[in-house]
Order: C-alpha cells, then structure tokens, then sequence
C-alpha cells in the first residue's frame, strides 16, 4: 500500500527528518510514536503532499508519488486528517461533510459513503443540521475524520486524534479508528505519548529528533521496557 524509502525533509535550512524509512501494508493500523516537535506531523504533511522531500522515494500501490500536489493524491485515495481538524464552524456537520467530496471519484460515491460514515459515526447524523461550532471535541474530531472518509480514502493518515480529548473521548475516538481500520482501510496515525492506541496497533515506529528510533510490531513494543516507560508510558 504505502512505502516510504530515505525520506529527508527541511523547513529552510532546518532538517525535520532524516533518512525515514517505513511501510503501511493494506489493511494495516501503524501508529508513529515521539515526542511533541520531532517531526511527525512533517512526516505526515510530506507523505501527504502538503510538504516536498528533500530526497527520498514514496510509492503508494506500487507508484511514486513524492511531488505530487495533494489534491492529486486525495483523488488516488489518500487523505490527512490534521490536527487542526480545519472544520468550516458556521456551516453545519452535513455541508462539512459534503464538501469532503469534492473531488470527482468522491462525487460518484458520495451517497454511499455518507451512509458509510454515519454507520460509523451514528451521532453526526444526529447533529447533521448542527453547526460545526456547536460540537464537543470528540463530536469536531469524528466529524473530522468522516469528511476525509466522505473523499473516498483509501488511506487515512491521522495527526493526534487524541488531542484535547477528555479520556473517555480519546478511547472513543480511537476505537473507532480501529474499526475502520477492521473494515479495511489503511491508516498511519501519529500521536504522542500514549498507551491507548499501541496495543490496538499491527505496527510501531518510535520517532525521536526525526529519526526512525525503534521499529517493530506491537508485540516487540509493549515487551520492551524503554520502549514501554519512555515513548508509550506504560509501567
């Protein structure tokens, strides 16, 4: 599905990654771990065309993709799901969600994949005349993440769904993503310090001043004690 081969990545002269190296297989849920401004949210923005590679090689389904304009790469089914969420608030959870089918492939589709997302995220058909404003966190981030499902992805990549969540919320929020990721969808999600999402993951990368500093399965992570007490805050 998606590889990323000695990816390098600069703001200016500042290098944010180095030499990166990972792989999303079809149908796979692979969480980035690490702390806050080590380049994670740059991985993600240079996998989803937001940001250009230095050098490095991406292929999505077998083809390279580093370069492309990220309207292109939503067409072939890549979507990022950014932090900021980037919600319209005066416009209700319907036309949010609308507008996340913009681009052509998606407009086919667009009845099926509404109903996909409100199987997923019953509540927002409930608050579907609601305006985005008037949503609670964990209601804006479902939201957020059904407009990128409405654009007919085939791969999400997630940028800490968790963030400003009550407790509750975040396991909400993150067994959802599970569930799509159990009906085939491929997703790389990236988070902070967190135990939550770990043991629900296929795969673990480790990021530390933007640089791969472990990888392996969940299993290698949660039977590693660094691992386990620095990056996922397990005891």
């Amino acid at each position: 599905m998606l590889e990323v081969e000695n990816i390098n990545a600069f703001y200016g002269e500042y290098q944010a990654i180095h030499d990166i190296s990972l792989k999303v297989a079809e149908g796979q849920l692979v969480s980035i771990f690490g702390p806050n401004g080590h380049g994670k949210s740059t991985l993600l923005k240079t996998i989803c065309g937001l940001m250009k590679p230095a050098s490095g090689v991406i292929r999505f389904d077998g083809h390279e993709i580093q370069g492309l304009p990220s309207h292109k790469l939503v067409e072939m089914g890549i979507v990022l799901i950014s932090e900021e969420r980037h919600l319209f608030p005066e416009m209700t959870v319907m036309e949010n969600l609308r507008l996340g089918a913009y681009a052509k492939p998606a407009r086919k589709k667009e009845s099926e994949n509404l109903e996909f997302v409100f199987t997923m995220f019953p509540k927002l058909k409930t608050l579907a005349k609601k305006r985005a404003l008037s949503l609670s966190g964990g209601e804006a981030r479902m939201l957020a993440i059904g407009r990128g499902l409405m654009s007919n992805a085939k791969f999400l990549a997630v940028d800490e769904p968790s963030f400003g969540l009550a407790p509750i919320l975040r396991v909400q929020v993150f067994e959802q993503i599970v569930a799509l990721r159990d009906r085939g969808l491929s997703i790389l999600l990236v988070e902070q310090t967190t135990g939550d999402i770990a043991e629900m993951s296929d795969y673990i990368y480790l990021l530390e001043d933007g640089r791969i500093a472990f990888s392996g399965s969940t299993d290698q992570a949660l039977h590693d004690d660094a691992v386990r007490k620095v990056f996922l805050g397990i005891t």
